[in-house]
């Protein structure tokens, strides 16, 4: 055993044991190998090497290179592979075996921890919506009629989900300005970002058999930060009558570490107060948990902070999107990933996107580096986020993190 151990973590470390989230990474002697891991402090622990050397019953699901296999196995693996995951880094008796099996953050490669099955998006923050449609309908009602019946979403492109530190090439296509007498083609002039969080799925469900709001926790394996990034002037060209297309497929942004759910059980909160009924099927008055999560998200610009949304405000909650999304009998997928939607809060510095930041274009952000609409070519954007965690202890989320390239 070493004088000094890796696991012995500064107090109140938000990447404790108390966390554990879950990657997939490679090291640089053996870069096509890609392994799955759990970050603990600065380093990432060989999860499948430690549980063969531990002798674990899952060690084959944990020598895989994607997450995919853990996540099908279900909630009961799930539960069992996190309380010997916890025992492997917290009981002194295991540190001869696993210290060996630690490898530092900054000598590994991260990569995108799954299998992306299916990809949608969702419009679940009452103040994103309400900003967006008095920045577009500024004289008629600001949520459409059924956005407080159901939580809006689309069918996204699951093939152009990449990994934290992924450049963003800036997307071309068309667009048309309300003057304008015809549209043009051409790199995007208002590439926005959208800060999210998104859910994955672990257990599949039947086709035709909706998944009831009481089921959440049975097929959402855990959470991550997620960036919809968006051509704005594309997406406003195209968006009429069939909703976003390439103004958001180009490419999302997920980070490269997965939370367990039940690493955020101190972090579930009540939703806001709703103000119409809702059906049956969505109606979470009586559930036996609290649907939302307390997670406070910031987003940098080049280092500066321009936003800190709350995602304790979102109107719709993740169990009530995984209802609605299956409600039709649609099936789930091992790896269905699905994104909350823009997080807004009620305040200014709340805002979850640019578009709603500079109120379209209309009211630059003052940074060092110059006046921002948009994302303008160089611009790096970084989402972090933390929820609270038990006795006090914060659980920090895996950053996003993305570089604007000029178009191809």
């Amino acid at each position: 055993m070493s004088e000094h151990s890796p696991l012995d973590l500064a107090e109140g470390d938000p990447f404790g044991p108390h966390n554990l989230p879950y990657g997939v990474f490679s090291t640089a002697d053996e870069p096509g190998r890609r392994r799955l891991g759990v970050r603990i402090g600065g380093y990432v622990l060989d999860a499948g090497a430690a549980a063969h050397a531990l002798g674990s019953p899952y060690a084959s699901l944990l020598a895989q290179p994607s997450l995919n296999p853990l996540l099908a196995a279900g909630r009961t693996a799930w539960r069992d592979v996190r309380r010997a995951l916890t025992a492997w880094v917290t009981v002194p008796a295991h540190r001869a075996d696993v210290e060996p099996l630690l490898h530092p953050l900054d000598a590994v490669t991260l990569h995108l921890p799954y299998e992306v099955a299916d990809y949608v998006d969702f419009y679940a923050s009452e103040h994103h919506a309400t900003n967006v449609g008095r920045i577009f309908r500024p004289d008629g009602d600001a949520l459409t009629p059924n956005w407080k019946h159901l939580p809006i979403g689309y069918h996204g492109r699951a093939g152009t989900v990449v990994v934290s530190g992924t450049d963003v090439v800036r997307p071309s296509g068309q667009r048309k300005a309300p003057s304008d007498p015809a549209p043009v083609f051409g790199p995007s002039i208002k590439l926005d970002i959208e800060a999210e969080v998104g859910f994955l799925v672990g257990t599949p469900s039947e086709l035709g058999r909706p998944v009831p709001l009481g089921d959440f926790r049975e097929h959402v394996f855990g959470l991550t930060l997620l960036n919809d990034w968006s051509a704005r002037d594309v997406q406003a060209w195209e968006y009429v009558p069939l909703g976003p297309f390439l103004g958001k497929s180009f490419q999302t942004s997920v980070s490269a570490w997965v939370t367990p759910l039940e690493a955020l059980d101190a972090a579930r909160t009540a939703p806001p107060a709703r103000d119409l009924p809702l059906l049956p099927y969505l109606d979470d008055a009586d559930a036996e948990e609290q649907g939302g999560f307390d997670l406070r998200i910031t987003v940098e610009i080049n280092g500066e902070v321009v936003s800190e949304p709350p995602f304790s405000s979102m109107y719709w909650t993740a169990a009530q999107q995984l209802a609605h999304m299956t409600v039709n009998g649609a099936s789930l997928r091992t790896g269905d990933l699905y994104g909350s939607g823009t997080v807004s809060g009620p305040e200014t510095n709340q805002r979850g996107s640019l578009l709603e930041l500079t109120w379209n274009g209309r009211d630059a952000l003052e940074l060092s580096g110059g006046k921002r609409t948009f994302l303008e070519d160089g611009d790096e954007v970084v989402l972090t986020a933390w929820a609270p965690g038990p006795d006090g202890t914060r659980v920090a989320l895996g950053e996003v993190r993305g570089r604007i390239l000029p178009s191809a």
